[in-house]
Formats: C-alpha cells, sequence, structure tokens
C-alpha cells in the first residue's frame, strides 16, 4: 500500500489517536498544515479507499481508525526504500545518512546499541 507525504500525516494523527471525526483531524493538523477541511476530507477518504483507514457511523458523522499498525508499516515502508533505493543493503543508508545530516553523539550511541542487539 502506497500512502503519499500529506496522507502519512492524516496517518500519524490518527494513529496518535484514533477514532477522530475528519474536522478534529483538521484541527489537529490546523496548526502545521494550512489545509481545508475539504482537503483532510479528501484525504482522509483516499486512506479509506485504499483500505488504511476504517470508517464507524457516529451519528452524522464519521470516526476514523487505522487498519493498519503503525509500526508495522513503516517497517514495510522502510524495508521498500532500502530496497529500492540501497539494493537492500542498510550500511550504505547509514552511510549516506552521517554523510548528509551528520550523527550526533546520541545517534551514534543507539546504533551502537542496536548493534549490540543484532549481534546477541
Amino acid at each position: 500500500m502506497k500512502i503519499s507525504a500529506a496522507e502519512l500525516e492524516v496517518m500519524s494523527v490518527l494513529w496518535a489517536t484514533p477514532g477522530l471525526a475528519a474536522a478534529d483531524v483538521h484541527a489537529a493538523l490546523g496548526e502545521e498544515k494550512d489545509w481545508t477541511s475539504r482537503t483532510v476530507k479528501t484525504l482522509l477518504a483516499r486512506l479509506v479507499e485504499k483500505g488504511a483507514l476504517r470508517t464507524e457511523e457516529d451519528g452524522r458523522r464519521y470516526l476514523y481508525f487505522p487498519s493498519v499498525e503503525e509500526g508495522s508499516y513503516k517497517a514495510k515502508a522502510a524495508r521498500q526504500f532500502v530496497d529500492s533505493v540501497f539494493s537492500g543493503r542498510a550500511a550504505p543508508l547509514v552511510a549516506h545518512l552521517a554523510d548528509s545530516r551528520g550523527l550526533t553523539p546520541e545517534d551514534i550511541e543507539e546504533l551502537e546499541r542496536l548493534l549490540g542487539e543484532l549481534k546477541k
């Protein structure tokens, strides 16, 4: 399932707080995005069509719930990215991130911890 960057922002709101109405999603995005309520409703409709969200009727409105778990979606999307851009290899990705953005001491410490866990 392909989720666009804009759709991913909507998903992030609903992963954090499932069961919101369209107006609530719009309000949650309002501070960060200058999107109209119509834009948010279009994004919600696309996500329902793709199967990423499901709806429940609540009177005259619909409440939106994620149909995909955040962690599993992100893991799959990351794997697809690494496969398509870095031939399935994580080391060139980490090297590229280190060269282009620099790694903070905290990033390096976390990577070392993760590598230690993988070696076990």
